[in-house]
Formats: structure tokens, C-alpha cells, sequence
């Protein structure tokens, strides 16, 4: 019986001693006002002309295929292209399916398949009206970014080395492949890319 006793009061003790506490706290908020300061007690000076990083605003800049092409394989980009079978033919004198035909893609018009219901947003899109490196590059990456409102229906391609790869076997699919972009051009790419994206 005395043992529960012990216990009571130990309870009792720690129950009263929390109740103190919350108290003291509360008479503490009662009684302090802490103010804000109008300025720093403490400045720092920042020499002028100081460059701040600036956060990068707008979509993330895409990384170039430019400099991959000449070492691309189009034999991986023939695996990658498997994808896109079950909507495009890549034969020259292929049937057009859901896609149009894409023999001859590379340099192309982006409406290069006479009688091809292409949509606006497709032959809008991009910066240029014509199938370049680049703009393929950026619309494989993903369709709907690059022409929000195509009835092209692709998540897209990730990988930028997948992608160089497919556009490797896309170029190869033509009686004479594009020319592959020079070193300036290529150079000028990763510029481009290094400055968007702060490197």
C-alpha cells in the first residue's frame, strides 16, 4: 500500500513540476516584449560591384547534341527508334501511320510529308521552321514542351547520348545525309548551354 502511496506522490510531483514550468514560460511572454530592430546591430559590407548569383528563371536549358553526332550510333538509335515504330515509318516511301513518314527528316521542313495533316502547334513550334540538330534535339527531349498542343502523344527522351543516338539513325535515313554541324557551330552550342546554365 505504501509503495502506491510512493507513486502518487512521485506523480504528483512531476505533474506539478510540468504545470510550474508551463506557467513560468507563459508569465515569461507576459513580461517580455522583444522588439525588431530597424537595422542590423551588425553590418556587412558588400564591396560595389559585387556579383550575387542570380537565380536561373524559365525552363532548365537543354544540354546539345551538336558535339555527340559524329560518334553517335545510329545502330542504338535503330533500337531507340523502335519506339516510335508503332506511329512513324522511317523507310524512304514508307506509309505515313498516326506520324508522318520520317525518311529524310534531318534539315527538313517540319511539314516535309505532302498530304500529312500536321497540327499548328508542330509547324509553329521551335525557333526555326525547319527539322534542325538543335530543334530535333530539343523536341525529343519533350514534344509538348517544345509545341505545347502537338497531337504527337511521347513522354519523350531523357538521355541526352539516346537522343544523339536517335538522330544519328534518323540523318543516316536519307538518299544523302545532312552535313554534320561544323566546329564552330558545335562550339557555339555548348557556349550557349554553358551560359544558360551558369557554367
Amino acid at each position: 500500500m505504501s509503495s502506491s502511496l510512493e507513486f502518487n506522490k512521485l506523480a504528483a510531483g512531476v505533474l506539478c513540476g510540468g504545470l510550474l514550468l508551463m506557467g513560468v514560460g507563459k508569465l515569461a511572454g507576459v513580461l517580455v516584449h522583444p522588439e525588431t530592430l530597424e537595422t542590423n546591430a551588425y553590418t556587412v559590407e558588400v564591396a560595389e560591384g559585387a556579383a550575387t548569383a542570380a537565380a536561373p528563371t524559365g525552363p532548365a536549358p537543354i544540354e546539345p547534341i551538336l558535339g555527340l553526332l559524329a560518334s553517335a550510333d545510329p545502330a542504338k538509335g535503330l533500337k531507340i527508334a523502335k519506339k516510335c515504330a508503332a506511329c512513324h515509318s522511317f523507310d524512304k516511301g514508307g506509309p505515313n501511320k498516326v506520324g508522318p513518314n520520317l525518311f529524310n527528316v534531318v534539315i527538313a521542313a517540319k511539314g516535309h510529308v505532302d498530304g500529312f495533316a500536321y497540327s499548328e502547334a508542330l509547324l509553329t513550334s521551335g525557333e526555326t521552321d525547319k527539322w534542325s540538330y538543335t530543334s530535333l534535339n530539343h523536341f525529343l527531349l519533350k514534344p509538348k514542351d517544345y509545341a505545347p498542343g502537338t497531337k504527337m502523344n511521347f513522354a519523350g527522351i531523357k538521355k541526352t547520348e539516346d537522343r544523339a543516338h536517335l538522330v544519328a539513325y534518323l540523318r543516316s535515313m536519307a538518299d544523302t545525309p545532312a552535313a554534320l554541324p561544323t566546329v564552330e557551330e558545335i562550339q557555339a552550342a555548348q557556349d550557349a548551354f554553358n551560359a544558360a546554365s551558369g557554367g
